[in-house]
């Protein structure tokens, strides 16, 4: 076997692997979502990413892949489908699809948040095989897959744009369509706390996320030889740790204490942001975007809720606000060594490289989210109109655990509430008894 040969098998096997660590990122994003929110819904929110996972795989096996990467126009691929690619390719279409389906899942997982304690189970199918279908593989076209933003040289490295910014969006239309969870906000419109009953879990789960963001960002480089991965591994942790510090602050100044949950987005926001600029920035840059990305997710969590907006895992100020700040962040920062290593756009405007690849990164953001938002929206609209997004008032009092799955997600709840049901019971008899006497 040569030296071509074998750098051929080690790259491969790095796109593996990687694909294998972003994958493994739905154990992370279960977790952080179960535990984020209440009991009576656990496993039924644990169990949707398994569902997601595999709507995705299919979906995009099936016509997604094709829609992305195949040969097509500008606006999407019409070739490909079912992978049956002609000609040699690259890498085995089969690691290729492995790898980008799992940032498909992610996207998917993302948006899902927007829906969560409330949706029916029926339009987690619906919406997820339309999602991979129609909405991520045609902003994946025309980034990634040479269509018409690609061409014009819009920098998105790992996908703070194509894998985050479009959850993020959808996650928001489906919170504003589906309203919020009973209880949220009263009449007044102040807001109650709804928290998640198990903190430890989401830590344990953006932790999950953390390792498996090196396979995101690292595995971009669809190579090992060169020793680049070690370089966007490097402005990924530093961004990340920036961000869950700068958060943390943040979050002590807007509310007064030092809350885990912000800690914890602050991380996954910096993580975000550094998506699209991991390739193109220099380490004391990844540590500025982490920050701001972080103090934003602080701010605009608390923001949103403040209006009205119930976002249960704030997927649209981790995902969407801190997406769009990673997408422009290339636009100011992008080092022109790196630029010139990468092959893609040009350098930032505090570079001395104008404001040509800023306006790019900008106008990328603008359509993307009109397409993604108008899209979700018309699909979204279209079942609400038909078989309705939301569970009756009771199947949500009950918890989706119960109402859509027919068992609690915790066995012990069903012994805790007969109790209290027998408790309720013995009580109210005993006071009939008294009065009756």
């Amino acid at each position: 076997m040569d030296v071509a040969s074998v750098a051929a098998a080690v790259d491969m096997v790095w796109v593996m692997l990687a694909a294998i660590l972003v994958i493994f990122m739905q154990a992370g994003f279960a977790l952080l979502e179960a535990g984020s929110t209440r009991m009576k819904n656990a496993g039924h929110i644990a169990g949707k990413q398994v569902l997601s996972f595999a709507i995705a795989a299919l979906c995009f096996w099936a016509f997604g892949y094709a829609i992305t990467f195949g040969e097509g126009n500008a606006l999407f691929g019409t070739s490909g489908w079912f992978l049956n690619f002609a000609g040699e390719q690259e890498f085995p279409i089969e690691i290729m699809y492995l790898f980008q389906m799992a940032f498909v899942a992610v996207s998917l997982a993302i948006a899902w948040g927007g829906f969560a304690e409330r949706a029916k189970l029926s339009v987690y199918f619906i919406f997820g095989a339309l999602f991979t279908i129609i909405i991520y593989p045609v902003v994946g076209h025309w980034i990634w897959g040479g269509g018409w933003l690609s061409e014009l040289g819009k920098q998105d490295f790992a996908g703070s744009t194509v894998v985050h910014l479009q959850g993020g969006i959808a996650a928001l239309i489906a919170t504003l369509l589906l309203g919020p969870r009973l209880g949220k906000f009263n009449k007044d419109g102040s807001s109650n706390m709804l928290p998640g009953h198990n903190q430890v879990y989401t830590v344990l789960g953006v932790l999950i996320i953390w390792v498996g963001w090196f396979g995101f960002n690292a595995g971009s480089t669809l190579g090992a030889m060169d020793g680049f991965f070690g370089y966007v591994a490097l402005t990924t942790q530093l961004a990340a740790a920036a961000g869950a510090i700068a958060a943390l602050v943040a979050g002590r100044l807007i509310v007064g204490t030092f809350e885990i949950p912000a800690l914890l987005n602050g991380v996954l926001a910096a993580l975000v942001a550094i998506t699209a600029a991991c390739a193109f920035v220099e380490p004391w840059a990844a540590v500025v975007i982490g920050a701001i990305a972080g103090s934003l997710t602080a701010w605009t969590s608390h923001f949103f809720e403040r209006k009205g907006i119930d976002d249960p895992i704030y997927a649209f100020s981790v995902h969407g606000i801190a997406g769009i700040w990673g997408t422009l962040s290339t636009g100011f920062f992008a080092s022109p060594r790196l630029v010139e290593m990468t092959g893609v756009g040009r350098a930032g405007l505090f570079y001395g490289g104008g404001w040509s690849q800023l306006g790019i990164q900008a106008l990328g953001i603008l359509v993307v989210s009109l397409y993604v938002a108008s899209a979700s929206f018309l699909i979204l609209w279209g079942l609400k109109k038909t078989i309705g997004l939301r569970v009756s008032e009771e199947e949500e009092w009950n918890g989706l655990d119960l109402s859509e799955h027919g068992s609690y997600g915790y066995g012990e709840q069903i012994h805790y509430f007969g109790l209290q049901e027998t408790a309720t019971t013995a009580l109210t008899d005993e006071k009939v008894m008294q009065k009756t006497s």
